[in-house]
């Protein structure tokens, strides 16, 4: 069986398309750097990450972009022998302004060489490309109106001022035509994230609706011209758990659909897995899918009947060339993966925030056999950290690692966070006391937006070694986060329980304000201005009890 989310943890605003056998997800990485994950499979069982395709800084600068902002809802497709990759990077969220600007690259194969962009438009969020089987390509995108009553605050309705579609002209690389308003929405409101999709002489359009919440759903409705008019969907939504408050997979929306060789299609959509007994999801908007049949009536319908994603979904009926589930994202067994920079890479697992210059944040050449950091702004800046993570994959890990520190200054600190934003984080971290020399100390910022203020959990500092390596963990168990260190041959609990909870998507702000996920990894700063650099041996993820 398909068991959702196919893509545990961070992966929203999932667009699927088939080469072959081969099937893509492109996912959002908002301020994650680099952009765009795509997740390859051979029969939507098994998945593995292939690439991040935006990866210089010829195609994407986000330093100053703010938390949540960056990488908006890609959209993948693949014509004329070449992958095409649709995006945003919105350098605004807050307030009247969105500054939302559109571009595409393309490549050979799905591992590149991805071409540098090229700019399209900036009137909306959420583009898509379409490829007409007349050879025309049209451009979409939701439009954005900043002008209107629902600016700011909690998204209302008016600002979300409908579809618009333009022609694309490959050749020029220009739009062309007039930009058309084609689909208003449904009452629901809050329409965005469009994909189309041709059969039998009808152009079905899918969008998102009613806001990444809890009302979040997949609309759909078709026209016999591109350009419509549009009806909509017998039931307006094809997924939603709107509805359904006791559904596993929750907030589901905003996906796309896809045929197999054998003519079974799928729809991909986001969704949330939020902790038993509280509306807050630290795993973030994650990847589910959902078998679909055509009925008499020449609408798509769920499999098994209804508007509510399922959990286990029939898989397509050739799945001869799958992948081994061997290391896939959805091995759902206790697994410990251990990274010993040994490389000259980055482990795929990584990323980084915002920047194209990663050799200012870190090297893996400097102390072969060790993920240097240099130490650069402090936690939580919008313009240079070095903070190093993966995703958080399952309700419960433990996350290890061993770093070697030397700081001077308590303007120095290097060790393990829990982080999701500027406003949502823990951090244990070796640093300096003027009293007691090398210290350990917590700090921790539980969803204090806007102001991002630290509290220090721990009273007073633990005093370590003056010099050698300090073993850091991070274990967390649903809502749940203990830090400890090793030190004398034993773990040392560090602190108090924190509340892992915080670290979600509706965790600080609320549930629209948000829409990454949670991240586990090596940070360091010197707000000196110093640069001292702090050297990690390996790092460690277990997911599961």
């Amino acid at each position: 069986m398909i068991r959702n989310p196919i893509l545990p943890g961070f992966n929203p605003d999932p667009s699927i398309w088939r080469v072959g056998d081969d099937y893509y997800v492109a996912t959002s990485t908002f301020e994650w750097y680099p952009g765009v994950q795509i997740h390859h499979s051979k029969d939507l069982v098994n998945w593995r990450l292939v690439c991040r395709p935006l990866d210089r800084a010829t195609q994407l600068d986000m330093r100053g972009n703010p938390d949540s902002g960056g990488i908006w809802a890609p959209c993948l497709s693949f014509a004329d022998g070449l992958f095409w990759l649709v995006y945003t990077d919105v350098k605004r969220l807050d307030g009247a302004f969105k500054d939302a600007h559109n571009y595409i690259v393309t490549a050979p194969s799905i591992e590149g060489p991805w071409s540098d962009p090229v700019y399209v438009n900036s009137s909306g969020f959420d583009p898509s490309l379409f490829h007409d089987d007349d050879g025309r390509k049209w451009f979409l995108n939701m439009l954005w109106n900043h002008v209107s009553s629902g600016v700011g605050g909690q998204p209302k309705h008016p600002s979300f001022a409908g579809i618009l579609l333009q022609e694309w002209d490959p050749k020029t690389k220009t739009l062309t035509g007039e930009a058309r308003n084609i689909f208003a929405g449904s009452p629901h409101g809050l329409v965005e994230g469009p994909h189309l999709f041709k059969r039998g002489g009808w152009y079905y359009l899918t969008t998102a609706e009613g806001g990444t919440g809890y009302d979040h759903a997949v609309t759909m409705a078709r026209s016999r011209t591109i350009d419509g008019p549009y009806e909509m969907h017998p039931l307006t939504h094809l997924i939603t758990s709107k509805d359904a408050p006791d559904a596993t997979l929750q907030r589901a929306g905003h996906g796309q659909m896809v045929e197999t060789p054998q003519g079974e299609v799928y729809h991909t959509h986001l969704t949330s897995r939020p902790l038993p007994g509280l509306r807050r999801s630290p795993l973030g908007r994650e990847t589910a899918i959902q078998k679909c049949v055509w009925k008499e009536d020449g609408w798509l319908y769920l499999e098994q009947g209804g508007q509510v994603p399922a959990s286990e979904v029939t898989p397509p009926e050739d799945t001869s060339n799958a992948l081994a589930p061997d290391d896939t994202l959805n091995d759902a067994s206790e697994t410990t993966k251990r990274y010993d920079f040994d490389g000259g890479t980055l482990p795929l697992d990584f990323q980084w925030l915002r920047t194209p210059h990663w050799e200012r944040l870190f090297s893996l050449s400097d102390r072969p056999g060790f993920l240097r950091l240099y130490g650069r702004e402090s936690i939580g800046s919008w313009y240079e950290q070095a903070l190093v993570a993966r995703r958080q994959e399952a309700f419960d890990f433990r996350a290890e690692t061993e770093v070697d520190f030397a700081p001077k200054s308590f303007q120095q600190a290097a060790g393990l966070t829990h982080y999701y934003n500027r406003h949502k984080f823990h951090f244990v971290a070796v640093t300096h006391d003027a009293r007691l020399g090398r210290v350990l100390t917590v700090m921790s910022c539980p969803g204090d937006w806007p102001d991002g203020r630290l509290v220090f959990p721990l009273a007073d500092p633990i005093a370590l070694p003056p010099e050698g390596p300090v073993g850091l963990a991070a274990e967390v168990r649903g809502a749940d986060l203990v830090f400890s260190y090793y030190v004398d041959g034993e773990w040392r609990q560090a602190g108090p329980v924190l509340d892992a909870s915080v670290i979600s998507d509706e965790g600080g702000r609320g549930e629209h304000g948000s829409f990454t996920g949670a991240f586990v990894g090596m940070a360091a700063f010197d707000t000196s201005g110093s640069g001292l650099c702090a050297d990690f041996d390996w790092f460690s993820y277990r997911r599961g009890g």
